[in-house]
């Protein structure tokens, strides 16, 4: 290898890592509440609110949804109350819900606070607080803006990507598709996947503390974990997924549950005390 040859490749790479500075160092910052640390996004606040709001109109316009029923008034029921409680995080949020006919075992919470409930989880949820173990889990991606931090990680990421592919464009196809290969798992197993499963357990924690806040049990979120853990069985190994095996969720969730114990009981006892205000 030349020593021209050298500097083709290295300045493909450079020119990357420089976009990727300014990707980052010009991208919103955000403020986590769970660790009180900032992070970096990649959307603003109205993109994504335009974007969630889209893909929701998408959903509810394709899919049959039902507006009536015991199902519909417990999804909007839980909805409506963890709403109340999600404080600053979710300000400017608009929140919308809609119950999907629809048997798979699934809900989600689209940017800007619309959610979306299919009816297959249902059997799986059993009660209000199973229920609110997984809207309030959902609901937190969006309070947190998991979607925007991911579109910035993955933009970072591609660029890499790109200037990899330039910087090994003078190979042979099979020489340059091996290595962009390695490139791209070495990006797949140790940035996005963890990202991914880093996401979810922040959106377990402060799903629980959520549903706490409403008033609902957050033990029932390691039933229903245990529940699913039974539905589905064997899973992939957890560095190959975006989310942590379910024995990983229970365990992490028992970690946090005596901070979201006590924020039941000072839920329970404010419920308490506002309702015998009410009788005198």
């Amino acid at each position: 290898m030349t020593r021209r040859s050298v500097a083709a490749r290295i300045i493909p790479i450079l020119i990357a890592l420089v976009v990727i500075g300014f990707q980052y160092c010009s991208s919103d910052k955000v403020r986590n509440p769970l660790t009180g640390q900032t992070t970096r996004v990649g959307l603003s606040r109205k993109q994504e609110d335009q974007l969630g709001l889209q893909a929701f109109q998408q959903v509810t316009s394709n899919e049959k949804t039902i507006t009536t029923g015991s199902q519909w008034e417990q999804v909007k029921r839980v909805a409506g109350r963890l709403a109340n409680v999600t404080g600053s995080e979710a300000e400017g949020f608009e929140w919308m819900v809609s119950l999907v006919d629809n048997p798979q075992e699934n809900a989600f919470c689209l940017p800007g606070g619309k959610i979306v409930v299919f009816t297959g989880i249902l059997s799986a949820t059993q009660t209000d607080a199973g229920l609110a173990a997984v809207m309030g889990h959902e609901m937190a991606h969006a309070t947190l803006r998991h979607g925007a931090q991911r579109v910035l990680k993955e933009n970072m990421t591609n660029t890499l990507l790109v200037g990899a592919s330039v910087s090994f464009s003078d190979m042979d196809y099979q020489q340059q598709r091996t290595i962009m290969g390695l490139i791209g798992a070495g990006a797949r197993y140790g940035v996005v996947l963890p990202f991914g499963r880093e996401h979810e357990s922040e959106a377990d924690e402060m799903g629980v503390i959520y549903m706490a806040k409403a008033g609902y049990d957050p033990r029932e979120a390691i039933e229903f974990w245990k529940r699913m853990s039974k539905n589905t069985g064997g899973q992939p190994p957890e560095f190959m997924s975006t989310h942590p095996s379910h024995g990983s969720r229970i365990e992490q969730l028992k970690e946090i549950m005596p901070r979201a114990l006590e924020v039941f009981e000072k839920a329970r006892a404010a419920q308490a005390k506002n309702e015998t205000l009410e009788q005198n």
